[in-house]
């Protein structure tokens, strides 16, 4: 499948109202940097998308039962 051509820039990704890591540009795709202790498990792991990003921030709490806390 073709990556969409556009210039990637680091961005905030926010879930649920929280930012919860940025993603970095990193040779087409896109490291996401987890700054959120829930989703540390996604540390440094590659995706095509941000929106690829949520969805595996959404799988990540569903099957290991953590949920985003304002604390």
């Amino acid at each position: 499948m073709a990556r969409p051509r556009f210039v990637m820039q680091k961005q905030a990704v926010v879930f649920n109202g929280q930012e919860v890591g940025i993603a970095v540009p990193v040779e087409n795709r896109l490291k996401f940097i987890a700054v959120r202790f829930n989703v540390i498990d996604l540390d440094n792991r590659l995706f095509d998308t941000v929106t690829e990003i949520r969805r595996a921030i959404t799988e990540h709490l569903a099957s290991s039962g953590r949920a985003l806390t304002s604390h």
